[in-house]
């Protein structure tokens, strides 16, 4: 049986977001379940060892709508391009006729889809689970798991001379906007106070937007800098190995708190300027609110007040 699931947000968590629900899919049909996603969402990257996976399809739309799969010309491309496969059923994370369509004319069997035309206000997790539960009967928890060849693991270990009397900890320093990027003083901070009591490596991750390459030199070039390695010149696929190996991570929102918890480790997330539940929908992840709110949200704006103190009473909680 092969069975589609389409999932056409644009980043790298959105897609993990979605995981339980593509497992819990896999798991009903005792198969590996294809996906279409966005080149954007780097599917491809992060779920080539993760065994309720099959093939990773690549939505090819972008913000320039010349992508194969963008306008009239895209949609009939899609059609062909799913018609190839011979999907026997296929399950829409979304509420676009566009994709029910394209799944009609792809010669689908069975299409399972969000009701038509609810976008608005739809919950990211909550609208998934219903979708579940409606259609298949199953209750789905929220906890992603992304898997990983164990040998890719030893080749870590042996290039970066991994120490088993030290503790690893990746800080994901970057972030997609500049309200979600703590400031590089608050992390190294953490650093200062945590290095006191424990033995610690740090592993720098951001991508290599000019802001982020500022802070990153903030941290390179403090007195803590010889404790830090930075991994922002590597392909997602290449740092997964360098995440798993480490004993808790301290992430902006950012990619890297999502594939961190993901991944298996417990993960502080430093949210700033996001909803909450993007950054406590999985058991690994630990979240950090700005002082003097109960809650954060887009245009929460705190990133100035995101407390080291708290960061490193929930980290000594983890390593402990």
């Amino acid at each position: 049986m092969k069975i589609l699931a389409v999932q056409n947000k644009m980043g790298i968590g959105d897609t993990i977001i979605f995981l339980p629900f593509i497992e819990a899919i896999s798991k009903k049909y005792n198969t590996p379940v294809d996906l279409l996603s966005r080149k954007s969402s780097k599917a491809d990257q992060f779920l080539s060892d993760t065994p309720y996976i099959g093939k990773v399809l690549t939505l090819d739309r972008n913000n320039k709508f010349n992508g194969r799969h963008d306008g009239i010309r895209g949609f009939f491309n899609l059609i062909i391009d799913l018609r190839k496969e011979k999907f026997e059923k296929i399950f829409i994370f979304n509420s676009s006729l566009r994709y029910k369509l394209i799944s009609k004319l792809s010669g689908s069997k069975q299409i399972f889809q969000y009701p038509q035309f609810s976008k608005k206000d739809q919950h990211i997790i909550n609208t998934a689970k219903d979708f579940l539960k409606k259609n298949l009967n199953i209750d789905v928890e929220t906890d992603a798991k992304i898997f990983l060849n164990p040998k890719k693991l030893l080749q870590i270990e042996k290039k970066y001379k991994i120490n088993k009397d030290k503790f690893y900890i990746l800080l994901g320093i970057g972030g997609s906007g500049p309200t979600k990027r703590i400031p590089p003083e608050t992390f190294i901070s953490v650093i200062e106070k945590i290095s006191k009591i424990k033995n610690c490596h740090f592993f720098l991750a951001t991508g290599n937007h000019e802001e982020e390459k500022k802070i990153l030199e903030k941290m390179i070039y403090s007195e803590f800098g010889k404790l830090c390695t930075p991994i922002n010149e590597l392909s997602i696929n290449e740092t997964l190995p360098i995440i798993k190996i480490c004993n808790a991570s301290i992430c902006n929102d950012t990619s890297f708190s999502h594939l961190s918890a993901a991944l298996g480790i417990e993960t502080i997330t430093l949210m700033a300027d996001t909803p909450l539940m993007y950054g406590n929908y999985s058991p690994r992840m630990h979240p950090v609110i700005p002082d003097g709110m109960e809650d954060v949200n887009h245009h929460s704006n705190g990133k100035d007040k995101i407390n080291p103190t708290k960061i490193y009473e929930k980290l000594i909680k983890i390593l402990n």
